[in-house]
């Protein structure tokens, strides 16, 4: 039997997903369950594109639809988060090597943050789907890749010159930090963890559970304590979803994403 790749991205907020959706060729769309599926083809491999909405619950819905109903073989979630990593700043890039909800807590029948039933903490991304993303990401970061696709004056407006790039632990929850007492408690209980949103660990255990691969890619947005960036919308709109779309476009134009099974 042959295989073929159907390629799901989910992004929880539109911004963050409305330019990879402008690279659908062939593009259509479907309504389910109060989402709007974008299907189409980006360099030839099937792929639908959809906008899930904050949370984990909505993020496990959308994950099941694409899954379910547009049987994709594996799915990249982008989007922005907030950093729990001394070392982040805003405009730095997170990929997730493992995923775990940080507000996952069945205690005493189990222990804090494993899943019931899975006896699982932690979801891994696979290393394949970690080098893939980590090429993609190094190359827009490399060679001034970023200040050619991002205007200048947006750039200072969020002070990011030289963002960096992690691989490492991200953890999810449906808590925004907002205060440096809620980051600090993860971080002393979580201190692995890089960054911390509110889908990707629902993401993973959805494919998990399907047996499918899964990538989560992260903007950090803010450092998730009493400061933010001055103006959230603008960033989600101008540079967080241009990173994605260009992270997007670099693993698509890679050939062995394209010969993988």
């Amino acid at each position: 039997m042959i295989f073929k790749k159907r390629i799901g991205i989910m992004g929880a907020m539109l911004e963050e997903i409305d330019g990879i959706i402008d690279l659908l060729a062939s593009k259509k769309q479907q309504t389910i369950g109060m989402r709007t599926y974008f299907s189409g083809e980006i360099n030839g491999v099937e792929t639908t594109v959809v906008f899930s909405g904050w949370g984990k619950v909505a993020a496990t819905a959308t994950a099941s639809v694409l899954i379910l109903e547009f049987g994709v073989t594996e799915i990249i979630f982008t989007g922005v988060a907030g950093a729990i990593h001394p070392e982040l700043t805003v405009g730095d890039i997170v990929l997730g090597k493992r995923l775990i909800q940080h507000d996952m807590d069945a205690r005493p029948m189990i222990k804090q943050y494993e899943i019931p039933l899975l006896n699982k903490m932690f979801f891994e991304t696979d290393n394949l789907r970690l080098a893939i993303a980590t090429k993609a990401i190094k190359q827009l970061l490399v060679n001034r890749n970023l200040q050619e696709t991002i205007p200048l004056h947006i750039l200072d407006e969020f002070n990011i010159s030289n963002p960096n790039f992690l691989l490492g632990d991200i953890a999810s929850g449906d808590k925004f930090f907002s205060d440096n007492e809620q980051k600090n408690l993860l971080h002393c209980q979580l201190p692995s963890v890089l960054c911390v949103e509110m889908e990707g660990a629902a993401v993973a255990q959805t494919c998990f559970e399907h047996q499918i691969p899964f990538t989560v890619i992260r903007v950090i947005s803010d450092t998730a304590d009493d400061t933010s960036p001055v103006d959230f919308a603008l960033f989600t709109q101008k540079v967080a979803s241009v990173y994605s779309t260009q992270i997007i476009k670099y693993i698509y134009k890679d050939l062995l994403y394209s010969t993988y099974l």
